[in-house]
């Protein structure tokens, strides 16, 4: 009797063209959006940062979409000394900054607060913090003005012993304009944790606050880094606040620090270009500092299965 090895396997084949996967038109299609818009959103700003570095007597003479004779630089050092960015940079520094920290620190403690503890009327409670970011500011700029010039403070708290024209009111309408916004999106992302983690702080007798500084919170790192973000892009870049709620020149943000390079009777549209990327940049530091995380809490949940 013989015995005969069974037959080995073919080989597979190395997979061809045919088998790749095929390009779909509908795909081709969205990338193509895609890139248009991404292309819309790029071109004013490449045409801004290429006409900051041309001076002005030759757009003018060439147009802004012409090839330059000369680049230079001079238009930045001249926007930074003549619009006094120093010291707006500063004035939004103190706004901004405990603005942040503040709406960060209330929404946070408010999310945990819906999210784990048995409060009555928690879901009612959130739909009214996710309604007010429904409310349009501007309706609300008439009594915000009366308000403020009616809410007395001490004279080394703000020069006009009320909370208009004071850093502190600016502080108080950011944050009451983002809290529960912020509140929304944490008290979401805190449902995601696993109560079982909380309720075994809470069996090993773990109180209130430890159980959200201690435990909760460390969790919450990604999100607190996409929110904080938003958050320093949003704070940073108002103007109509500062508009309507101050009135001294030497304490307003940076985004107005720009009137600075406008001329009574002339503007030079070069100069205004580099202020306003002179402007920018912060919010492009903090962006760049902490991508990483804007986009891990960005993804959070996207891959929950």
């Amino acid at each position: 009797m013989t015995l005969t090895a069974p037959a080995s396997a073919p080989p597979s084949q190395p997979r061809g063209p045919a088998a790749r996967r095929r390009v779909r038109p509908l795909r081709v299609l969205l990338h193509v959006f895609l890139a248009l818009v991404a292309l819309g959103w790029l071109l004013p700003l490449t045409l801004a940062v290429y006409a900051s570095l041309r001076p002005y007597e030759e757009t003018a003479r060439l147009g802004y979409f012409s090839l330059p004779d000369d680049l230079t630089l001079d238009y930045y050092a001249q926007a930074w000394t003549q619009a006094e960015l120093p010291r707006y940079y500063l004035n939004t520094l103190i706004i901004v900054i405990p603005g942040v920290l503040v709406t960060l620190f209330l929404a946070s403690f408010t999310a945990f607060a819906i999210a784990r503890l048995r409060i009555p009327g928690r879901k009612a409670l959130l739909i009214v913090f996710t309604a007010g970011n429904l409310l349009p500011p501007q309706v609300l700029i008439t009594p915000l003005y009366t308000l403020y010039t009616l809410v007395p403070l001490p004279a080394w708290l703000s020069d006009s012993r009320s909370l208009y024209d004071s850093y502190l009111g600016l502080i108080l309408i950011h944050v009451a304009f983002q809290f529960g916004f912020c509140v929304f999106v944490m008290a979401n992302f805190m449902r995601t944790i696993p109560e079982e983690i909380s309720e075994a702080a809470l069996v090993d007798g773990a109180g209130v606050w430890r159980r959200y500084w201690r435990l909760t919170l460390p969790l919450c790192r990604p999100v607190l880094a996409a929110l904080s973000t938003l958050q320093f892009t949003w704070m940073y870049n108002d103007f109509l606040w500062a508009l309507v709620l101050m009135s001294s020149g030497d304490k307003l943000p940076v985004t107005s620090a720009l009137n600075n390079l406008r001329g009574q009777f002339f503007t030079d549209y070069n100069l205004l270009a580099a202020g306003s990327m002179l402007v920018a940049l912060p919010t492009l530091i903090v962006f760049q500092l902490l991508h990483k995380q804007f986009v891990a809490g960005l993804t959070l949940g996207s891959a929950k299965g």
